[in-house]
């Protein structure tokens, strides 16, 4: 919550996923890849935090771990250590901004 500072200065939950680098950055043009602009644009710190909450999440609930197995049967593993990260990102914004317990089952599906 201190890194973050203010959650009602985030519009929506992308934006604050956005400033977590917990997103990828793709600049887009007639729907072609023009480049990756923007990557070092963020909070590098809530980065590492929301990997290194992803990495323990992993090794602790079998739900998410179920989760980052499905995702690193079809990619890699550091992809899918951010796709976790990024539920992670999208569960603290609720968190923060609705002042909610978290709940696995919201951030990760009932599979």
């Amino acid at each position: 919550m201190l890194e973050t500072g203010d959650i009602r200065r985030f519009p929506g939950v992308g934006n604050y996923a956005s400033y977590c680098r917990c997103v990828g950055s793709q600049k887009l043009s007639n729907g072609k890849r023009k480049g990756s602009a923007n990557t070092k644009n963020g909070n590098k710190y809530l980065a590492w935090a929301f990997v290194e909450a992803a990495n323990f999440a992993v090794r602790y609930q079998p739900r998410i771990r179920r989760f980052y197995q499905r995702k690193k049967s079809k990619t890699n593993g550091i992809v899918a250590i951010k796709a976790v990260a990024h539920r992670v990102c999208r569960a603290c914004y609720y968190i923060m901004k609705d002042r909610v317990a978290f709940d696995v089952i919201k951030a990760f599906g009932q599979k």
